[in-house]
Formats: structure tokens, C-alpha cells, sequence
């Protein structure tokens, strides 16, 4: 455990000061350009302006010390240290500073004299219908660009997707390099208003959205009938401004289809996209995924082409594993006097294993079974509970209520945030059941939405632990590997001298 460093007020803020786009690179990482802010290529969903972070597929964000410790996994002191550049608090010493240069005003870039190329690329490459292409060339929405580098001896086309306001004032414009070879150029012109991306905008009541432009034309290929009337919406990720612009502009619009892609983000952004639109009121929203990747790699393998597949997302995989083996410890405990006091039990036995925020080597199944025991005791303290108000409830439905409500997009954080929530959740049920007198009805449902609390965060962190124990093993295989190929080639090697000897 790293000895702990009491750092002054002034260090903490030089620390959160730093510039995280010069501190990735010191750290070998590759970024890219992305208008006026730092794109990190390695999670291309985070973007950076100076000491500013922001995570667009979990709508989170923060400063230099909060980057650090989230990405790298690291303790305050330890983060604050390595930002700081060492215990003695010297400062990181910056090479150049990142500041992005003043924002230029929205223009669209310059067209090129013909779209033999967009035509070429959306249909050869990607297999979009030649008549929806044409209706949004036809609409102006779509066009092929003509840009030439600041030497003014290269020229560089792309596809250009523009998005119109309610006035029909093109207010952003997505841009899509047509480079068969290699890795091709995708970004918003800078200026663009991202209330105003790619849309359509038809007769009926039902919006589909969609992660990019191309998604949103592949769809309308794989599903012709009648498209005109429906809506469509192109995020240009995963973003709500564009999405809830529309609703807002367009009354009749009361049911909204997510699109999103078939991958772990695609999948956190449906369930945080889901409980921003109905918190605006609008209650008719499903989730419509593509069998593999996306909806171009739908169409692709439509038409014969290899296909990458579709990615489950890893925490929803193991959580009915997990809930099952929920279900048998519940049975072994039935009959358990006093469910809080082994709730306790075993969270005093837990609080060591997990005090330093890290998941100590080998130690995986017994924080998984504190974990387990804790959640199955708070759930037959809550059967009690509803027993005690005459509103009996099976183990069965509370597992599967529990199951239903988990959302992998709240589900974030190091182990060290998971001990922090069990520790609140636990000294929140202590003070509820010390209490004296008669309970309240409200009391009473409270108690349960505590119980049912820490349930799930002992869920939560089942699976973390599970993911986590997954990774050591795999690394520690991974580091087996390595060695019997060295020694596999130290062997090859000797065998080799002997045999010249």
C-alpha cells in the first residue's frame, strides 16, 4: 500500500490544472483533433480541452485529478503525485499547451463540382439504396467536398451530411472521408450546432435514432417501405441535443425507436437516451438492435460482405449468473433469525479485503461470497418488511425485480466508489433500524428501498469483482504465454548450438 501524502491546497489545484492533452502524450497516448477540442484515440468517446475531460457516451466529465483516477485506476494521492510529477510536488513540466484556438463560425465546406465519388463510396463500399442517396443530394443535405490543404497542394474530398434548422438554415455539417484504404476522416465541421444534426423529418408519430448518418441511410435501405414518412435523426454519436431538438419541433412525434449500435456503448447509451426521453414525458421508447455491429454491417452482410459481429455487453452477461446463484444462497438463509446481524457479519469481514480500493490477488471468491451474502440477507429483510405490511412478496420476484432494474450505464466506478456506496448504504440501514418506536408506513417502504439498495449495489459489485477477476486471469495467462515462448525459444536456441557443436 503506497504511503499516504498530505498534499496543500495550492498543490491540489496546480494538480487540477494541468493540461490532460500534454500529459497523454507524455504518456505515449495518441490524440486527434476534434474542432476545438482533443479527441483521446484510445476511448475516442472522451474529449479534452485543456484541463477538462468529458466522457460523451456517459455524459461524465471533470478535471485533470478526476481523468487520472478514473482511467488509471489510481488513489487522490497517487494521482495528485503522478500529475504533480512526483512526491516533492514539482510540477508537470509542459512541453506545449493545447488551448484551442478561437471558435470559428459555422460555414459549410466548399463543393465539389460533381458527387461521382460520394456516389461511388456509399454505394460500392457501403451499399446504400442509389434512390436514398439521391433524395438527400436532392435535398441538399448531401454533397462531396473540395478541400485543399493549408499548402494549398492537396486536395481532400469528402462526404458532407448537413443538418438544417427549423428555418431551413443549414446550422452542422458531419464530414466522412470516402478512403476505401486505411482509416478514413469522420468529424463535425467546427461551429456545428449539435441540436441540428443529419435528420428527416416525415408524416407519422415515430422517430428512429440512430449513432451516425450512414447508420441512419443504411437502415432506410435494409427498410424501404413507405421510409419518406417516417423520422429519422443521426446523433453523430451518442448525444441526446439533436434527438430531444426534434421532439420538441415536432409535437406528433410520440414514439421513438433507439438504433443505436450492438456494442457495449451503443447499449449504455440506449438505457441512458431511454430514461432521458421519458423523463420529458414521452413513454413509448424501445431499443431496436442490429444483428451485428451496426446497421451498415447489417447491410454489408446482406449483401454478401464479412460482417463484424454483434458485442454483447459484459456486465449484462454475467448479471443472470450471478442473480441465480443469488436465488440459492437466498434459500440457504431462509431460515436465518435475524437477517440484519448477517448482513453485518459479513460486511465487517468484507470491509478489510476492500479497505485500499483495489481487489487484492486471489481474494475474488471470498469478496464475492461477503457480497452475495449481504445481498440475500438485505433481500429477506425486505421479504419481512413486506410481510410485516401484509404485502407479501416472493424471493423469486424480488431477485427478478432487482435484475430488471439494473442499468449498466449507472454501473460506474473503481472498486474504491463501490466500497463507499456499501459503506453509506449499510450506515444508512443502521440508523434506520436503530431507531426507536413504531415504524411509519413510509418508515416502513424507506426500510425496503434501503434494503433494496444495498441489494443492488452488492449486485453491482459482484460484477465488478467477476469482470475484474476475469481480466487478472486472463492477464496472468497472458504473462504465462509470454514466458514459455521465451523459454520455447531459449530451448530452440540451445538445441541449435548443440547441433553446430
Amino acid at each position: 500500500m503506497s504511503k499516504y501524502i498530505p498534499f496543500t491546497d495550492e498543490q491540489k489545484r496546480r494538480a487540477n490544472s494541468i493540461d490532460i492533452a500534454d500529459f497523454l502524450r507524455r504518456q505515449g497516448e495518441q490524440l486527434t483533433r476534434a474542432g476545438r477540442d482533443w479527441r483521446w484515440k484510445r476511448h475516442d468517446s472522451v474529449t479534452i480541452r485543456g484541463n477538462q475531460w468529458y466522457r460523451h457516451s456517459r455524459e461524465e466529465g471533470g478535471l485533470a485529478i478526476d481523468f487520472v483516477r478514473e482511467f488509471y485506476g489510481l488513489s487522490f494521492p497517487e494521482a495528485v503525485t503522478l500529475l504533480l510529477g512526483g512526491e516533492g510536488g514539482v510540477e508537470w513540466n509542459q512541453t506545449h499547451k493545447s488551448a484551442p484556438a478561437p471558435r470559428k463560425p459555422f460555414a459549410l465546406p466548399e463543393m465539389n463540382s460533381d458527387m461521382r465519388r460520394v456516389y461511388a463510396y456509399l454505394i460500392k463500399q457501403r451499399f446504400i439504396d442509389r434512390d436514398v442517396i439521391a433524395h438527400f443530394a436532392k435535398s441538399k443535405m448531401l454533397y462531396e467536398s473540395c478541400e485543399r490543404s493549408a499548402d494549398k497542394t492537396k486536395e481532400y474530398h469528402n462526404a458532407v451530411f448537413v443538418g438544417y434548422d427549423e428555418n431551413g438554415v443549414p446550422r452542422h455539417a458531419h464530414k466522412r472521408g470516402l478512403y476505401t484504404v486505411g482509416g478514413s476522416y469522420r468529424g463535425n465541421v467546427e461551429g456545428s450546432d449539435p441540436a441540428y444534426s443529419f435528420h428527416h423529418i416525415g408524416a407519422n408519430d415515430t422517430l428512429y435514432v440512430f449513432e451516425a448518418p450512414i447508420d441512419m441511410l443504411s437502415f432506410i435501405t435494409l427498410y424501404p417501405e413507405d421510409w419518406k414518412q417516417n423520422s429519422y435523426v443521426a446523433l453523430d454519436g451518442v448525444a441526446e441535443h439533436a434527438l430531444l431538438r426534434q421532439l420538441e419541433l415536432n409535437p406528433r412525434l410520440q414514439k421513438v425507436v433507439l438504433c443505436l449500435d450492438h456494442d457495449e456503448a451503443g447499449i449504455e447509451a440506449a438505457g441512458r437516451l431511454t430514461e432521458i426521453i421519458q423523463a420529458r414525458g414521452y413513454w413509448k421508447v424501445s431499443v431496436r438492435q442490429p444483428e451485428y455491429k451496426d446497421w451498415n454491417e447489417d447491410l454489408k452482410a446482406k449483401n454478401g460482405v464479412a460482417s463484424i459481429p454483434a458485442q454483447g455487453h459484459p456486465k449484462l452477461e454475467v448479471l443472470p449468473e450471478i442473480c441465480a446463484g443469488l436465488y440459492e444462497t437466498c434459500k440457504s438463509l431462509i431460515s436465518a433469525h435475524n437477517p440484519d446481524a448477517v448482513l453485518l457479519e459479513h460486511y465487517e469481514k468484507l470491509k478489510p479485503l476492500i479497505a485500499n480500493g483495489k481487489l487484492p490477488q486471489g481474494k475474488a471468491p471470498a469478496v464475492t461470497e461477503h457480497l452475495e451474502v449481504m445481498a440475500a440477507a438485505a433481500l429477506l429483510a425486505a421479504q419481512r418488511q413486506y410481510r410485516q405490511m401484509e404485502q407479501p412478496a416472493a424471493i423469486e420476484q424480488l431477485i427478478a425485480e432487482l435484475q430488471d432494474s439494473y442499468r449498466p450505464h449507472r454501473d460506474r466506478g473503481m472498486l474504491r466508489s463501490r466500497a463507499d456506496d456499501l459503506r453509506q448504504d449499510v450506515s444508512s440501514l443502521n440508523r434506520q433500524i436503530s431507531a426507536t418506536g413504531l415504524r411509519s408506513p413510509e418508515d416502513k417502504h424507506n426500510l425496503i428501498a434501503s434494503y433494496l439498495r444495498l441489494a443492488l449495489d452488492c449486485v453491482r459489485s459482484q460484477i465488478f469483482v467477476r469482470l475484474e477477476e476475469l481480466k487478472q486471469n486472463t492477464e496472468t495467462l497472458c504473462l504465462q504465454k509470454a514466458d514459455g515462448n521465451v523459454q520455447q525459444a531459449e530451448h530452440t536456441g540451445l538445441a541449435s548450438q548443440r547441433l553446430m557443436l
